[in-house]
């Protein structure tokens, strides 16, 4: 198929239609190295794509990103592209995104006003926060040094085409912890016999709220959530065994870090109070997201001179995995409204959210223009 503009709604429904998991995007990825074949990019395969393209004499290379991989979600819309892999779903608009970068690298390679190499990345796995680590292991940044890298996403109830973004921080960290319990099952007519771990579980779970409210500053973003409680109780067995799974995000590394001793000290009190054994894990997936000065400076500008409305965001609470890339390139990521009317003002992750197709040529269009501005062929990358 085609890359122009016209068939991007083409394009990116085809990719609604036939969702894959993170590291399972096999039909996805041969979609894509089609295209970008056809394109004559320098395509090159492993965890991800990465399709290379050149024009004039400039040594400047800039990073573009894309995410490809969808949700364990069983899609509940009724439009006529809706998923064909029962219990998988685009339910965050990586179809969109994926679209997009191909209509960037459409106009791009067909009118190359630039001088410069422009590296388009296209990386799964984004949603558990394995793709980007998985690609830098890889060899991304050593096989492809590039000075500056972009990542997007888009955002529901936003008005279409609006972009946000900001220097500094723009998205939270997620951390995942596990608390394990081991008390002492029994009768529940005789709970005194036993060190019951569905009580000692709640404890736990009161004790973990009084770390925002109480031991880390007001306004700092910072977010810690009991997800999951699980225990081996029976109708009249008291558990002897709770396992408490749960979720923290921040904004500043200091406050993560402060937050791990915190569930290690909670834990380790209420364990000495009830004489029992209580084991804490704590592991980070994904690391803030800070946005540098200059690259974000020039999304703000071409944004500007593209006339798109432009928002100076707060941070956001969710996760991106595009902080491991701008974490060793500077970099900016930044968010397109996604609409604020029916499907396209849904959630994101949400069994009934869809990517708002009116955006696609404006997304495609923001793409080649940033790569054009940034590898000016003026040879001026200034903003």
């Amino acid at each position: 198929m085609n890359l122009k503009s016209e068939n991007l709604v083409e394009i990116r429904r085809d990719f609604h239609r036939f969702p894959e998991l993170g590291f399972k995007e096999k039909r996805t990825k041969d979609k894509i190295i089609g295209y970008l074949k056809e394109l004559g990019l320098d395509v090159h395969s492993g965890a991800g794509i990465v399709g290379v393209l050149r024009s004039g004499e400039g040594n400047k290379v800039i990073g573009l990103r894309a995410d490809m991989d969808a949700l364990p979600i069983r899609e509940t819309n009724t439009h006529d592209y809706v998923s064909n892999n029962t219990g998988v779903m685009h339910a965050c608009g990586h179809d969109g995104h994926m679209a997009m970068l191909l209509g960037a690298a459409h106009k791009l390679s067909t009118n190359a006003n630039f001088s410069g190499t422009i590296v388009f990345i296209f990386q799964p796995n984004e949603e558990l926060g394995l793709g980007a680590k998985a690609m830098m292991d890889e060899g991304l940044l050593e096989n492809f040094p590039m000075q500056e890298i972009y990542g997007m996403h888009n955002l529901p109830g936003v008005p279409t085409g609006e972009l946000l973004t900001r220097s500094g921080i723009i998205c939270s960290s997620e951390s995942l912890f596990e608390i394990k319990i081991k008390g002492m099952g029994g009768h529940s007519s005789m709970p005194q016999l036993g060190r019951d771990a569905i009580t000692i579980g709640a404890e736990v779970v009161q004790a973990l709220q009084t770390i925002i409210s109480r031991r880390i500053a007001s306004g700092s973003g910072a977010v810690v959530s009991v997800t999951e409680f699980i225990s081996n109780g029976q109708r009249n067995v008291l558990p002897g065994e709770t396992i408490l799974k749960g979720d923290v995000r921040t904004r500043r590394p200091s406050d993560r870090k402060k937050i791990e001793l915190f569930l290690h000290q909670i834990a380790s009190g209420i364990a000495s109070a009830h004489d029992i054994e209580i084991e804490v894990s704590f592991e980070t997936e994904f690391i803030e997201t800070n946005n540098h000065i200059k690259p974000t400076e020039a999304v703000l500008k071409t944004a500007k001179k593209s006339g798109l409305k432009v928002t100076d965001c707060k941070p956001m609470s969710f996760s991106e995995d595009f902080a491991h890339f701008s974490n060793a390139v500077p970099g900016c990521f930044f968010l397109f409204g996604n609409g604020i009317d029916g499907a396209n003002n849904k959630p994101l992750h949400s069994s009934d959210y869809d990517f708002n197709d009116d955006l696609l040529p404006i997304g495609a269009d923001f793409w080649a223009n940033l790569a054009k501005n940034r590898l000016s062929t003026e040879g001026s990358n200034s903003v």
